[in-house]
């Protein structure tokens, strides 16, 4: 902390600096938005990978990633009027630079691609390049073939429409959560401080986090794909933790200032306490989100990304611009005060209320931690239930026309233009295909399979290939399997296909392709891969508290409870998301499953944050039992002084999560209702119960450690002071506003 301090002893110049660099990152990460992409939740090295690749290279018309959905004429989709400007449009579409694989129902008469009650059709078709690539191709094309067409009224859908959609929706969300949760943290902030110039200071800090990690994450685009989604999360971890951490700095500085009149004095106190314990909560949050890194998927991996510059930002802030600012201020940080006068009564009535309250958990400490346990274990029980897929066009709100699209597809035609399962057969000649499609066509569910043999259907050849399906390129023979209409694109049907798919294994190399394959294998990795990052986690979170409370229980009661902590978020994430419940009041529309990686992000996610305010709490604790040696006045001491900081900053982050699940999009409505929840239970029936109950069961054994590993412990010099004399003035003047 000393280096901290000697940076911020230039506050002037360090102030000037830091708006520089500010309003570099604002004008370079201006544009973050356009280079973010949509996708990023399949594993890049897996069968189903490599088979899209080879699939883009050599057969770029079997992935339709654009649908345009066609209310036929007065005249029904066969009249003439109709198949005349079908075609017309079905051939304008085709002569569209970067388009290619267009197909309309005029052509073949395909019935997949006419609906069941006669009212529209299909044309089908690929946009190639990347995400980027086929977002602006889209962009170009969507205004000119969008609304009526000669009597024809058409509308858009596919991935791509999907994706651009989606993020239009999420930077709208973006600005509406803001304008929704801001306010009511500045309230929040002024009940707090009870003053307008310490209420703001969180907000420079969250400024200062946000603005630089959307110039960081710019940066990295450059290097590799960033998930759309991660924006959310760097505002809501942005404002989060900078509120967080700035709470904690501000009150204990302010605390200081009633024992140490002088501001130097009392921020280089501020410094190697708060400062202390924001430096170990931040690499705490940092190590909990790394763990993402883990997985191949730049879904999660963009997280990590956003997540780790977000804390480091708004530490590094907290740490040297916020002290600056604190030096500057002095005692005018107390300045234009609002809701009355508050007096030094008011903390000390609010710390002993919470002193009381913590007394009688410690006194029936036994009782509490069963009671409480019993409660978090049997709401996380809906978890048992889950089931897990893959985002697709219902994540979109109702009114979207993409979703409408799709709606409309599953709601009346036989089968979906994008539910194929591709598959690659290497070096097989025509008998061995025939064969081969024979048992294709003859897996449960299966209604029919396109060959370049031709359609096999039931064991038989029924009759020449249609659709997509059916073609043969440099001894690479593409097959489509087509499931039958109950068969949803993305179900445990549709994975239990893929399976016995792969589980016929002919005697030539094959890979098997599609949404349902990228699924099956994106559950593959991430089960193979999370008991790595589960342990990754778990070992660098106990190191830490280890170092930072010198105890071995500590650690193991911190991951034992945060992981407690989540159960609610779990059982939640399954009772509403995926079995619908609530979905009339929240806005969406259930699909079955949850998304395979979120839970992994929200373990991720929800964990540090858990470990944030766990340290904030053991840090207290552990510094009055350093000084008094007395544990149940140390517990009691530790709770009544952090008590209004944990609550206010889990409302506050609750506020800015919440924020972010008023979102459109149903993945970021889970995320960000899921967090504010975990955060909420954490806070309240963790912080406030389960740690002091336990930590009175255990008694002073809590603090219990070999004399060999004691030496480890990180312990920071307090500055030069009477401790003894500042122990007393703070028990009788300290006031917590």
């Amino acid at each position: 902390m000393s280096l901290l301090l000697r940076i911020t002893s230039r506050p002037r110049i360090l102030l000037a600096l830091t708006a520089l660099l500010l309003a570099a990152a604002a004008v370079i990460g201006g544009g973050l938005t356009d280079r973010l992409q949509l996708g990023g939740t399949e594993d890049p090295d897996a069968e189903s990978s490599s088979a899209l690749t080879v699939l883009n290279e050599k057969f770029p018309a079997s992935q339709p990633n654009l649908v345009l959905l066609v209310r036929s004429g007065d005249d029904g989709p066969d009249g003439a009027r109709t198949v005349r400007r079908g075609s017309a449009l079905t051939q304008r579409l085709a002569e569209e630079e970067g388009i290619t694989g267009v197909l309309g129902y005029w052509q073949r008469k395909d019935p997949s691609l006419r609906s069941k009650d006669g009212k529209h059709s299909l044309i089908v078709a690929h946009i190639k390049g990347d995400e980027t690539q086929a977002g602006k191709v889209y962009d170009r094309i969507v205004d000119e073939y969008r609304g009526r067409h000669a009597g024809l009224d058409v509308k858009l859908g596919g991935t791509v429409a999907v994706r651009n959609e989606a993020q239009r929706q999420t930077a709208d969300d973006l600005v509406k959560s803001e304008m929704i949760a801001m306010p009511i943290v500045l309230v929040i902030l002024l009940i707090a401080f009870g003053s307008v110039v310490a209420a703001l200071l969180p907000f420079a800090i969250g400024l200062i986090a946000i603005l630089g990690t959307n110039a960081l994450l710019f940066g990295i685009t450059h290097l590799t794909d960033v998930s759309i989604f991660a924006q959310n999360l760097t505002t809501a971890l942005g404002f989060g933790l900078a509120i967080d951490y700035a709470l904690l700095i501000v009150r204990r500085y302010r605390e200081e200032l009633v024992k140490r009149p002088d501001p130097g004095r009392a921020l280089a106190a501020t410094m190697h306490s708060a400062g202390r314990t924001v430096l170990f909560s931040a690499s705490v949050v940092a190590v909990s989100l790394a763990a993402m890194l883990i997985f191949p998927m730049y879904f999660l991996r963009s997280f990590a990304y956003a997540g780790i510059s977000v804390v480091v930002l708004a530490a590094l802030a907290a740490l040297t611009v916020l002290p600056a600012l604190l030096l500057l201020l002095g005692h005018r940080v107390n300045s234009l005060k609002v809701f009355g006068r508050r007096g030094r009564g008011d903390g000390d009535a609010a710390e002993r209320r919470w002193r009381g309250v913590t007394a009688g958990v410690m006194k029936r400490g036994p009782v509490v931690t069963v009671v409480v346990t019993a409660f978090l274990v049997l709401l996380g029980l809906p978890f048992l239930r889950v089931d897990f897929g893959t985002v697709d066009d219902r994540q979109l709100g109702r009114h979207a026309e993409a979703r409408f699209v799709h709606d409309e597809i599953r709601a009346s035609f036989t089968n979906s233009p994008t539910g194929g399962i591709s598959v690659l057969a290497d070096g097989a000649g025509r008998a061995e295909v025939e064969k081969y499609a024979r048992g294709l066509s003859r897996v449960a569910k299966v209604d029919r399979v396109d060959t370049p043999v031709g359609t096999f259907h039931g064991g038989s050849l029924a009759e020449p290939a249609k659709g997509t399906g059916g073609r043969v390129v440099s001894g690479t023979n593409y097959l489509t399997v087509w499931p039958d209409h109950t068969v949803e694109d993305i179900s445990a049907d549709s994975q239990r296909m893929v399976r016995d798919i792969r589980a016929l294994d002919p005697p030539f190399r094959v890979r098997v392709g599609g949404q349902a394959a990228m699924l099956v294998d994106s559950r593959h990795v991430i089960g193979e891969l999370l008991p790595y990052a589960l342990l990754f986690i778990v070992v660098v979170t106990m190191i830490m508290v280890f170092l930072m409370t010198g105890s071995l229980l500590l650690p193991l009661q911190a991951v034992i409870l945060n992981a407690l902590s989540l159960t609610a978020m779990f059982g939640a994430a399954v009772w509403v998301f995926q079995e619908g419940h609530l979905s009339g009041l929240l806005g969406f529309t259930p699909t079955g499953f949850i998304e395979t990686s979120l839970p992994v992000l929200m373990f991720c996610l929800t964990f540090g944050l858990s470990m944030d305010y766990s340290l904030f709490l053991l840090s207290r604790i552990k510094e009055h039992y350093d000084r008094t040696g007395d544990h149940r006045d140390a517990v009691l001491t530790g709770v009544a002084r952090t008590g209004g900081i944990i609550t206010a900053a889990a409302v506050i982050l609750a506020v800015v999560m919440a924020g972010i699940g008023t979102s459109q999009i149903a993945l970021t409505k889970m995320l960000g209702l899921g967090t504010a929840l975990a955060v909420l239970v954490d806070a309240t029936l963790v912080r406030c119960l389960l740690v002091p109950a336990l930590m009175g069961v255990f008694g002073r054994s809590t603090w219990w450690a070999p004399r060999s590993l004691s030496r480890f412990r990180i312990r920071e010099e307090a500055p030069r002071d009477d401790a003894e004399h500042d122990e007393r003035e703070a028990g009788r003047h300290a006031s917590v506003t």
